[in-house]
């Protein structure tokens, strides 16, 4: 999409037909929106509340300044792609899908002020009332999971007099836009998420991004709403974590930049999806011990780490997490599939599996192990002497049959993808206590019973 640095070729739409676009709100966000959907050939409506921002429109100026916003304002203007409008009543009435991307600020305690959002759904919901045929309303503002179920589709339906899904669609459609390079953001996209209430409007709205790179993904509504706090969040974690790296470099007088060329070359392990599924808490022989080193080395060198210093107190309390889940069962006799730190060995230095069923037993659980790797006649070196350590009774708990540990237990907890665990919890009846770590393969599924959690979905 881009033919070099300095210039952005924007492609007309190659969507079936023209549609009609209301866009509320123009700040950064709405601004470039309405200039790329107008580029890709699509009529556009911008509305704001600020009459000078809808003044500088009108006369071809964008209200924001961008890396080619001015230059792409000006022609979808003068083409006449894109118009303004002072009356969104009457903007939304006249338009297929509105969009809407007010401003979410944060609150004075940190929460969601969803003030404008309100304010504009209001105003989309008495359109709604008035106007005949179908429309989408696409939420691009930033907002928690559940904002748009639980505050503004009640909304709509309340002052619209109809119903989401079935007389109008809503979808939630979050951008990825950086200032600075929004417009080829826009037109480069990582990504393209769209949330919806139904299948006719998503297939809408993903529709408007046709013929653009980068996977499509058509979720539930919360799904989408959260994607924007997962990636923005992992952004912060990484400035966080580089420039926390970067303190403890200078004080050991090393080269941060030199040290970072290495780690981002590797994109198997380090810039990759390695190490970023949801799951139980890491272990091994490795990972907690580099970091309490690491961690130690800082404060040699009197350098404050917060997050470097945290990593395993995030650690230990979701294996609290998992501690606690079992105690509220209300079962006494435990089984537990998978002890050692990674399916496939038998290493069980600081795995997180020992230290549960350590705990389970020191709470006075009835726990029985199964594990196919792990076997008390076969462990050795370290590995003895770290579990003859932690959980000395390995051997009354250790079980080399699967069958036995089913049935004595009335809580599993799942922390193998071994087949033959797999199997044997996917046989389990319906109402079983089952607390899975690892994800099984068929979870989707085993999230309609009653009894099963996910220790993170």
């Amino acid at each position: 999409m881009h033919s070099n640095n300095d210039q952005i070729a924007v492609d007309p739409a190659t969507t079936h037909h023209r549609l009609t676009l209301s866009i509320l709100g123009l700040g950064y966000v709405g601004c470039v929106s309405a200039a790329c959907f107008a580029a890709r050939g699509h009529a556009v409506i911008g509305v704001d509340a600020d009459p000078r921002k809808t003044a500088f429109l009108a006369e071809g100026k964008a209200p924001v300044h961008e890396e080619r916003i001015a230059e792409l304002t000006a022609k979808v203007v003068a083409d006449g792609n894109l118009t303004v409008s002072t009356d969104p009543i009457r903007a939304v009435r006249d338009s297929d899908v509105t969009m809407v991307c007010v401003g979410t600020p944060s609150a004075p305690n940190g929460s969601l002020s969803t003030q404008y959002l309100e304010t504009v759904t209001e105003q989309i919901g008495a359109a709604l009332r008035e106007k005949q045929g179908w429309h989408v309303v696409a939420y691009r503002s930033t907002m928690l999971p559940g904002t748009c179920e639980n505050l503004l589709i009640p909304i709509l339906e309340r002052v619209s007099g109809k119903r989401a899904g079935v007389d109008f669609g809503v979808c939630v459609n979050p951008e990825f836009l950086r200032e600075g390079s929004s417009v080829r953001d826009f037109l480069d996209p990582p990504k393209t998420v769209v949330g919806e209430t139904d299948e006719r409007s998503g297939e809408l709205v993903t529709r408007l991004y046709e013929g653009l790179p980068g996977p499509r993904f058509r979720v539930p509504i919360r799904v989408a709403e959260m994607t924007k706090y997962v990636d923005n969040s992992f952004h912060a974690l990484k400035v966080g974590f580089a420039n926390e790296i970067g303190a403890v470099c200078h004080a050991l007088e090393l080269d941060s930049a030199e040290l970072f060329d290495i780690f981002l070359a590797d994109t198997k392990l380090n810039i990759s999806p390695a190490y970023l599924r949801p799951g139980f808490s890491f272990g091994g022989s490795c990972l907690p011990k580099d970091v309490r080193a690491l961690n130690y080395t800082a404060r040699q060198h009197d350098v404050d780490v917060p997050v470097l210093g945290t990593l395993l107190a995030s650690n230990e309390t979701h294996l609290r997490r998992a501690v606690d889940d079992v105690v509220s069962r209300g079962h006494r006799k435990v089984g537990i599939f998978g002890l050692s730190f990674k399916t496939g060995t038998d290493d069980l230095r600081e795995s997180p599996m020992v230290e549960l069923a350590e705990r389970l037993v020191g709470k006075g659980y009835d726990v029985r192990i199964y594990d196919a790797n792990v076997a008390m006649s076969r462990l050795i070196g370290a590995n003895r002497a770290f579990i003859e350590q932690r959980l000395p009774h390995l051997g009354d708990v250790l079980s080399g049959d699967i069958d036995e540990v089913i049935a004595h237990s009335e809580t599993y907890v799942v922390g193998s993808k071994e087949p033959q665990v797999v199997s044997a919890i996917e046989n389990l009846d319906d109402d079983a206590q089952i607390l899975d770590l690892v994800r099984l393969p068929d979870a989707a599924k085993l999230r309609e019973r009653s009894g099963y959690r996910g220790i993170g979905w």
